[in-house]
């Protein structure tokens, strides 16, 4: 692939990210049975799938504080047995109810790009 074709796809895939990374965040916190801190999200994500897109630690946190400043998470500091204290996160009742709204929508939208990208309807 030529340079300019490498910078597009890297392009694509950094707006898609943009707008799949949330929705990824509630589900991971909304399938665990305990409060997660960012690294164990980080590495839930990289097991998420063998063809798993990485989303970097620099994405992360900024997306864990907007979620938690919109009412879709909680979270509780706590002292670590090595290091600083981390900072535990929950998925809300707000969250989950966001969270179903949003895959119904991510199920629309792939569907219609899926039937697109496939030649049927679109």
């Amino acid at each position: 692939m030529t340079e300019v074709g490498e910078s597009i796809v890297r392009k694509f895939q950094k707006e898609l990210n943009s707008g799949t990374v949330s929705l990824v965040l509630l589900a991971i916190l909304d399938q665990s049975s305990e409060a997660l801190y960012g690294y164990q999200i980080a590495k839930r994500l990289e097991g998420a799938s063998a063809d798993s897109v990485p989303v970097k630690q620099g994405t992360l946190y900024p997306v864990l504080r907007q979620l938690e400043a919109h009412g879709l998470l909680g979270s509780t500091v706590e002292p670590s047995v090595a290091g600083p204290p981390r900072r535990y996160y929950t998925i809300t009742p707000a969250g989950r109810e966001v969270l179903e709204q949003w895959k119904q929508t991510w199920s629309r939208t792939r569907d219609f790009v899926d039937g697109t990208l496939e030649g049927g309807r679109g």
